[in-house]
């Protein structure tokens, strides 16, 4: 199955090659293609993964698979929810993002948190697949490792963020790995129906 990553995200398009390799999935990831930016205009994660699936496929004729990652924090009423990598700002970095975080939490309390990454598949003959997985875990005081990107420096996950994890690890038990573990479940389920 040929199928294009809607992303731009080099870090993200390599996570995803091995998550797709480590699930068994046959695909051949087409790149360097290009398609327009996509506004994410969408209420919820699943919306906006299905917004850029539409726009690769109408730009490229071929199936594409689109996420989108949402970090939610209980103690901030679910922010910064579908706005995670713009939570400090339209042009926020990585860093901006978590030191806005942080600066949020300062002063102890319930740092409960979960990452939640939405995952679509459209076909150029209209079929539309979303599928979800969930990493449940809790904000660190501090930035630890070095590894991942966003908010792995900061999410813990028994006793470890995730940046201090390999990638080996993160392929494994990662939202982003939940939610390509159910894609390629609920595609053999589907068959050649899709």
């Amino acid at each position: 199955m040929r199928i294009v990553i809607a992303s731009k995200n080099e870090h993200k398009i390599a996570e995803v090659r091995r998550i797709l390799g480590d699930v068994g999935l046959d695909v051949d990831i087409v790149s360097g293609l290009r398609w327009p930016d996509v506004e994410e205009t969408a209420k919820t994660l699943a919306g906006n993964a299905l917004l850029k699936a539409r726009a690769v496929v109408v730009a490229t004729g071929l199936p594409a698979v689109a996420d989108d990652t949402g970090l939610f924090v209980d103690a901030l009423g679910g922010a910064p929810g579908v706005h995670s990598a713009r939570y400090a700002g339209a042009d926020a970095s990585d860093e901006d993002n978590v030191s806005k975080l942080l600066r949020e939490l300062e002063g102890g309390g319930d740092r409960s948190a979960r990452f939640v990454t939405a995952i679509a598949y459209v076909t150029p003959s209209g079929h539309e697949l979303t599928v979800e997985g969930v990493l449940e875990g809790s904000i660190e005081t501090h930035r630890r490792g070095t590894n991942g990107f966003g908010y792995d420096p900061v999410f813990v996950v028994e006793g470890r963020t995730l940046a201090e994890r390999t990638a080996a690890e993160k392929s494994v038990m990662s939202h982003r790995a939940r939610a390509f573990r159910a894609f390629a479940d609920a595609l053999a389920e589907a068959g050649s129906g899709i």
